[in-house]
This record gives structure tokens, C-alpha cells and sequence, in this order.
């Protein structure tokens, strides 16, 4: 029987991430075939799934470069774990197990246009030297691999492009009243979910909206939804030196439960990213339903496939342009939510995370052709 274990500190109550849905749909198809999985996780992680033969350890916390590299690679020895999965670009570097890393992207380096030459220096050696160590290298998309290529001079043969599972909860569901007064959205809305870091390009986002026609701007909310609190005051200052403050809606971050409706009930989807090594947010506003125009950079354009409307997320009119399409046309709108709903069913958690899980298998039995150190 495999072992695998799992670095499980994305697991943290109120705070579910894509990294964790992530996580826990590699658990979930790995407790369906039978695996004994570990969660290995400090005094804020929480397992709030049960899963047959999923058990969560708690490592002593001290300091996070302690816990990778002497409590956890201790405690899989004790553990006897076959494989270790990180759902990040670190691991221990030296573990009784083989370990397979998951780079999502490279932002921890850089952001797109971020002026920090001796930290990025420092972190690109460090993820050179996790990348190198590991067996293997779970990339997202493509895009990532090549990023990973790239920045990191990892041999090709150790990257597996997987993209990340759509978690079944996101299905089309009616908005309630209730959700609508709780987040003070009114229908009609254009929307967005996501951080509000730079590479997001929400100022260009908030200055397209302001564009638009004012048949669209009077009748519809843009709701930036998710984000960093404290950036906050940041965009709002925007959209009231634009002239939209009163069309802008921040609500905050969307509980789990609420975000599939939310999605369900947009007039439009937007990712407006300057890059993404994935875009779960896409395909999850795809799944419920919601018509998407986004971004033509980094990995969005192989996620969306013909399913969106993709612009160039640095030419303002060109986002104006590609809400106002949608808006307009009807028929436009329709056509793009139902290449959505098709597009969505190729990510299903089961067959991604199955991905997941043949990799593993491979590497637990030694069939991974890559050594660690290249």
C-alpha cells in the first residue's frame, strides 16, 4: 500500500485557497483508491473533510525552515511515507521519501514589473535548489513549465504538466436575496474574484469599466470580490477619482458556500491578469455558468481554450471593447457561457487528481526516469 504524505498547512479554517481545494481533491481521489495518507500540518492547520484512510498530523511548529528540513523529513521516516507531496515549490531537501513538488507559478520570484533584484536572486537560487532536489515537478500549465525552464534550468523530463482540479461544487446555483444584501450586489454585475497583488491589473480593470458607455455603466456593478483588506482603500481611491465609486462593489472574500451563486448570477466574468500560471477563477466562473473575457497572457489562453473572449490586458480600450461585446449581444453571451459549461468538464476533479495520483504511484516506485539533482 502507498504511503503518501502531504504537506497540508494550506488547510487552514476560513481561509480556503486554491492550493487547498487542491489539495484536498488529491486526497479525496487517494482516499477513494485505498492510499494511507497523512497530512502532515502545525497548530493552525484543519483537515475539516473526512476522508477514509486521511489521518492529519500535527509537526511541532517551531520555525517554517525547521519544519521542513528536520521535523518533517523526521517525522516521514518514522511515518514510513512512500512519497511526499508539497503543494508548493519547497520541500525538504533532504527526506527518506521521494518528494514531488508543485510549482503553481513564479510570482514568489517576481511579480510582472516588481523591482526586487537581490530578493529575487536569493529566491531564484532557493527554488533552483528545491526544484533540483525533488523527483519530480508538478507544473499547472505549459505556461508554467516553461517559466520553471526558464528561471529555474530544470531538466524537462522531471516537470509533469498537470492542471489543477475544478472542485464539484461549482455548478450553475440560483443567487439568493439574502447572499445579494449580505454582499451588497445588485443585479446586473460584472465581476471579479481574486487577490488584489499587482499582477492582477485591477487599476486597468477599474479605468475599463469606467470606459464604457454609460447604458452599461449606469445599469451595472463591477464587484471586486477576494483581495487584501488593506489594498482596499487603494482602488476605491481609484474608482472615485474615475467617477464609479458608486457603481464599485468590494465585498471581501466570499465565503465557500455563497461563491458558486455568485459566479452563477454575473453578467460577465473578468480576469484581467497580466499573468497567471494557471486561472482556477476562469474555470470555476465557467462551470456556474458565467460568460468570461480575460486575458491574453500567461497560462489563461490554454485554460480557456474557444470558451472567453481573450483581450490584451495591457490596452485599456481593448477591455472596454470586450465587456461592451458581451454586454451588447445576447447571442454573444450565450454562446460563450455554453463553450464554458463544456470547457469546465475537462477539469474535473477526478480526472485531475487522478493525474496526481499516477504520478505518484511512478515516482513511489521508483518509474520517474528524472534523478533528484538535475
Amino acid at each position: 500500500m502507498i504511503r503518501l504524505g502531504v504537506d497540508g498547512r494550506e488547510l487552514v479554517i476560513g481561509a480556503r485557497t486554491g492550493i487547498g481545494r487542491y489539495v484536498i481533491e488529491v486526497l479525496r481521489a487517494a482516499s477513494q483508491d485505498g492510499w494511507h495518507c497523512t497530512v502532515y500540518g502545525n497548530r493552525s492547520t484543519s483537515l475539516d473533510v473526512t476522508l477514509s484512510g486521511v489521518t492529519l498530523r500535527i509537526v511541532d511548529r517551531r520555525w517554517t525552515q525547521w519544519w521542513d528540513q528536520v521535523t518533517l523529513p523526521r517525522q516521514l521516516a518514522q511515518d514510513r511515507t512512500s512519497v511526499f507531496l508539497s503543494p508548493y515549490y519547497k520541500g525538504p531537501l533532504r527526506a527518506p521519501c521521494p518528494v514531488v513538488l508543485t510549482i503553481h507559478d513564479l510570482f514568489f520570484i517576481g511579480y510582472p514589473g516588481s523591482r526586487r533584484p537581490f530578493y529575487d536572486a536569493f529566491m531564484t537560487r532557493l527554488a533552483r535548489l528545491y526544484a533540483r532536489c525533488a523527483t519530480a515537478i508538478i507544473a499547472d500549465s505549459e505556461y508554467s513549465k516553461r517559466s520553471i525552464l526558464e528561471r529555474l534550468g530544470i531538466n524537462p523530463a522531471k516537470i509533469r504538466v498537470i492542471p489543477l482540479p475544478l472542485g464539484s461544487e461549482y455548478h450553475e446555483q440560483p443567487l439568493t436575496d439574502a447572499s445579494r444584501v449580505r454582499y451588497g450586489i445588485a443585479e446586473p454585475y460584472i465581476l471579479y474574484v481574486g487577490a488584489f497583488k499587482p499582477h492582477k491589473n485591477l487599476p486597468r480593470l477599474l479605468q475599463a469599466f469606467a470606459g464604457l458607455g454609460e447604458s452599461h455603466r449606469a445599469t451595472h456593478q463591477l464587484v471586486l470580490a477576494g483581495g487584501d483588506p488593506s489594498a482596499r482603500p487603494t482602488f476605491q481611491e481609484l474608482a472615485r477619482s474615475l467617477g464609479v465609486a458608486d457603481r464599485v462593489v468590494f465585498p471581501g472574500r466570499i465565503d465557500d458556500e455563497d461563491l458558486p451563486a455568485l459566479y452563477s448570477g454575473c453578467a460577465l466574468f473578468v480576469l484581467p491578469s497580466l499573468a497567471e500560471g494557471f486561472g482556477l477563477p476562469v474555470l470555476e466562473a465557467m462551470a456556474c455558468g458565467a460568460p468570461v473575457i480575460a486575458s491574453n497572457h500567461g497560462a489563461i489562453p490554454e485554460v480557456v481554450g474557444e470558451a472567453a473572449i481573450l483581450f490584451d490586458p495591457e490596452n485599456v480600450p481593448a477591455i472596454t471593447a470586450a465587456i461592451t461585446t458581451v454586454l451588447a449581444h445576447a447571442e454573444t453571451k450565450a454562446t460563450l457561457r455554453q463553450r464554458g459549461l463544456v470547457r469546465s468538464r475537462e477539469f474535473s476533479p477526478d480526472r485531475t487528481a487522478r493525474q496526481v495520483l499516477a504520478l505518484l504511484r511512478e515516482v513511489s516506485e521508483g518509474r520517474c526516469a528524472p534523478r533528484p539533482n538535475s
